[in-house]
């Protein structure tokens, strides 16, 4: 059963990619907020949990993170991470970049050996706000499901104006300081056969990993219940093959 968060923190939760990791949700806590209504997102679709459009304010995200991390020291488990996540897409908030440079000020004062990560579905580098943000944190994580707008259509499903060529456009902008993340899967949806492991699918997608250069590349499949029933995890070991072709690459590549 898909879930929402219920609040501007959570966790601490032992997360796959990451580590002890507490999160951070900049989107409603009683609705869904997200320019993409992915076919497997653990938070469901964003038309179950249309509510009100009101983002999280930096003043309480600040207020809520700093006591929670006193408490995880006090308790003598500070966290390995702060993600950005939650119910939705973090890089829409107006105040992205503001509450970045926040939780920079609180990490570095109260647990310097925690990262900061964001993880994003790179649908916002058009915004130089979120650039610069972005840049400043550990880790950089975007999405990329797939090297054809096709299919990103069908698993992702953007709302709006969306272009895998923009998007690695924008990802190539920083350097090779970023992280991609890919979800593969496969099943049907609407009558239609969603497979991004094909060797067409997977070759494509190598290609565009070979041009934006990124220093990690996350592939990982369904752990979480998602709003399509009908798909279907990918094998650990077709996820390692996946990751052998992007470090035969020079790229290092984690299997989640």
């Amino acid at each position: 059963m898909t879930s929402l968060y219920d609040n501007i923190i959570f966790g601490p939760v032992h997360s796959r990619r990451l580590g002890l990791s507490l999160g951070i949700n900049l989107l409603p806590i009683e609705s869904k907020l997200c320019n993409f209504d992915c076919i497997y997102c653990e938070c469901g679709w964003n038309e179950e949990h249309r509510g009100k459009a009101r983002f999280n304010s930096r003043h309480d995200v600040a207020t809520m993170l700093e006591q929670i991390l006193q408490q995880m020291l006090s308790d003598g488990t500070p966290p390995d991470v702060i993600t950005f996540a939650g119910n939705g897409e973090p890089t829409m908030h107006p105040d992205f970049e503001a509450i970045i440079d926040d939780t920079i000020a609180i990490r570095n004062r109260l647990c310097p050996a925690a990262k900061i990560s964001v993880l994003s579905n790179a649908t916002q580098l058009h915004r130089e706000d979120v650039v610069r943000a972005l840049r400043r944190v550990d880790n950089n994580i975007l999405k990329l499901d797939s090297a054809f707008d096709s299919t990103v259509q069908l698993i992702n499903k953007p709302v709006g104006s969306y272009s895998v060529e923009r998007v690695v456009r924008g990802m190539k902008r920083f350097e090779g300081e970023l992280i991609v993340q890919t979800m593969f899967l496969r099943g049907e949806y609407l009558a239609r056969r969603v497979d991004n492991t094909t060797a067409e699918q997977v070759d494509a997608w190598l290609k565009l990993i070979a041009e934006i250069r990124p220093r990690q590349v996350m592939v990982y499949s369904l752990d979480r219940d998602t709003p399509c029933p009908t798909l279907e995890k990918v094998s650990r070991e077709e996820l390692q093959e996946i990751a052998q072709k992007v470090e035969a690459l020079g790229i290092k590549c984690s299997v989640a």
